[in-house]
């Protein structure tokens, strides 16, 4: 029997695992595989590679936090949909399993849901995805995620890039919008009602 080997491609904030041909992971064998390795978050192409990311800096950490209350806040009092954290995965229509940073998923999508869907990864692209660029992430493979986002059903898509105070707007079919030292950036139309405050993102209160 031949030895089966991997070449771990090193990236900024990971690396990542190439399988295929080699390995083919059913979802219910990758779904296993991230449940028994928790400390580490696994996400996983549309071509089955995984590449596997470290837990985050602290620094990060807490602007992801601060980031997943403000939406989670208004999504409980708009009622229209649900927003998840960093750690919730989606199964996008491409193959790719992807875990933005946050994500809102409208509730008239989840109703064509069944209960055991619900408890794996959901087999759909959030309608909104954020996704937070830490100092250890490297920016143009970000931007190759939001672009797949777009691609796979996504509505708005917001990569929110600390180190230059940027926020670069997605929206299906359209060029990307970069928004350059604002305080704020609205989810209108898209998202009504829904702004998030990026004080604390720029500056964290640490």
């Amino acid at each position: 029997m031949s030895e089966v080997l991997t070449e771990p491609q090193v990236r900024t904030s990971g690396f990542t695992i190439h399988l295929s041909p080699v390995i083919n992971l059913t979802d219910d064998q990758f779904f296993e595989l991230c449940q028994i390795n928790r400390d580490l978050r696994l996400e996983r192409t549309a071509q089955g590679d995984i590449i596997v990311m470290p837990p985050t800096g602290w620094e990060t950490g807490d602007r992801n936090a601060e980031i997943t209350c403000q939406l989670r806040n208004w999504a409980k009092l708009d009622g229209s949909g649900v927003a998840t954290d960093s750690s919730t995965g989606f199964k996008l229509p491409n193959g790719a399993d992807r875990s933005p940073d946050a994500a809102w998923v409208s509730r008239a999508r989840l109703l064509n849901l069944t209960p055991e869907q619900k408890k794996k990864f959901l087999p759909l692209c959030p309608d909104f995805v954020i996704e937070l660029c830490s100092p250890t992430d490297d920016l143009d493979d970000l931007k190759l995620k939001m672009d797949e986002y777009m691609e796979n059903g996504a509505r708005l898509g917001w990569l929110i890039v600390p180190k230059d105070r940027h926020v670069h707007v997605y929206r299906p079919g359209a060029a990307v919008e970069i928004l350059k030292g604002v305080q704020e950036v609205s989810g209108e139309p898209e998202l009504k009602g829904f702004v998030l405050n990026l004080r604390e993102i720029w500056e964290p209160n640490i």
